[in-house]
This record gives C-alpha cells, sequence and structure tokens, in this order.
C-alpha cells in the first residue's frame, strides 16, 4: 500500500509564505510526477504544480513566480513553497503523485487527505 501524507498548512495572512510538504510512504518502486493540487470552496480542483523525477517543473499561470516546487526522490518527498499569499488562494491542497509499486507495474495515481490553506487578515 502507498499513502501520501501531507502537513504544513495553516492560516496566514495576506503576503505571507507557507511551505507545504508531502511524504510518500509505503511499498515504492518508482515514483513520477509529483503534483499539488488545490480546490476552493465550490470549485474544481486544480493543478498548481507538478515536479517531475528529473526536477522538471510546471505551474498553474495564477502561481507562477510565487509558488515553488522541489523534491527529495531519495526521501519521496516533495515541497510546495508559497510566497506572498493571496486570500484566492485559499484552498484544501492536495498531494499527488504517479507510483509504481513493483518493476513491471503500472504508474498509478494516488492522493493524499489534503491540508487547509487559509489567507485571511
Amino acid at each position: 500500500q502507498v499513502q501520501l501524507l501531507e502537513s504544513g498548512g495553516g492560516l496566514v495572512q495576506p503576503g505571507g509564505s507557507l511551505r507545504l510538504s508531502c511524504a510518500a510512504s509505503g511499498r515504492i518502486f518508482s515514483i513520477y510526477a509529483m503534483a499539488w493540487y488545490r480546490q476552493a470552496p465550490g470549485k474544481q480542483r486544480e493543478l498548481v504544480a507538478v515536479i517531475t523525477s528529473a526536477g522538471s517543473t510546471n505551474y498553474a499561470d495564477s502561481v507562477k513566480g510565487r509558488f515553488t516546487a522541489s523534491r527529495d526522490n531519495a526521501k519521496n518527498t516533495v515541497l510546495l513553497q508559497i510566497n506572498g499569499l493571496k486570500p484566492e488562494d485559499t484552498a484544501v491542497y492536495y498531494c499527488n503523485a504517479n507510483i509504481k509499486q513493483r518493476r513491471y507495474d503500472r504508474f498509478r495515481d494516488y492522493w493524499g487527505q489534503g491540508t487547509q490553506v487559509t489567507v485571511s487578515s
């Protein structure tokens, strides 16, 4: 089994910073992409940032220049550094990973339980 555990959410004032962390554990042979999604109340879940095992990143236009994803492949972790937080960044942030549990398995998507980020004065 595979588990993704997020941490680092909280209540922050506009302009503040947070660092979200996600650690994958369990039977893992390989992880390709790790990503962060978010879902605000009444809205669809959206992709925020994705980082491949090679370190290539891609970001939603709304967060470019403020969010930075990084990854520690040895520890199966992905971080999301969030700077310049805005009220519209308020959402539950979910970690996602494409994981192969055994050498000849297919990659499958796994999700964390989510961590709340609230930006308010």
